[in-house]
């Protein structure tokens, strides 16, 4: 099942799922058009073949607390594969940084990092992101509000 395998039907599964992953498989056959048995069956192939990767909840940051969304654009003095690993394993336990990318152009790598507040963010620089090994520099920018949020991928019907 590689990207160019989909038919239209797992293509509107895709599309289904990523905008409602609670969704029954009945719900999801009569939305697909299909009968609930082989329905089961694309999605567990879905599954299998990494497609479908899992299923969360979206959370309102703002109930829980974390009313600041900061990106912090990170410059290393190093981009040896070694360094640049070692750094995104630092990353990847800290529980403030929501999402990473490493980047091509002169910023190495951008974090969204969610926080309480301004202080919570400035806490996290100082004690967390500036202390690390290699770190050059961090330019913050921080979200005044989401004009957009459509996690997942455009999925076309394939035609």
């Amino acid at each position: 099942m590689r990207g160019s395998k989909l038919d239209r039907t797992d293509r509107a599964i895709l599309r289904a799922l990523q905008a409602d992953g609670r969704m029954t498989n009945v719900d999801l056959a009569r939305t697909v058009g299909i009968s609930p048995p082989p329905c089961l069956r694309r999605v567990r192939a879905l599954e299998k073949t990494g497609y479908i990767r899992r299923y969360r909840a979206e959370l309102d940051a703002e109930r829980l607390g974390y009313g600041v969304t900061v990106f912090a654009m990170v410059g290393l003095h190093s981009q040896a594969e070694a360094d640049l690993k070692a750094f995104e394993a630092l990353v990847a336990g800290w529980p403030e940084v929501r999402e990473g990318y490493m980047l091509a152009g002169e910023t190495d790598f951008i974090l969204k990092v969610s926080a309480r507040d301004w202080d919570a963010y400035q806490n996290f620089v100082t004690t967390k992101l500036t202390a690390a090994p290699n770190v050059r520099g961090v330019k913050s920018a921080m979200a005044l509000r989401a004009s957009k949020h459509d996690p997942g991928v455009p999925i076309e019907s394939g035609d």
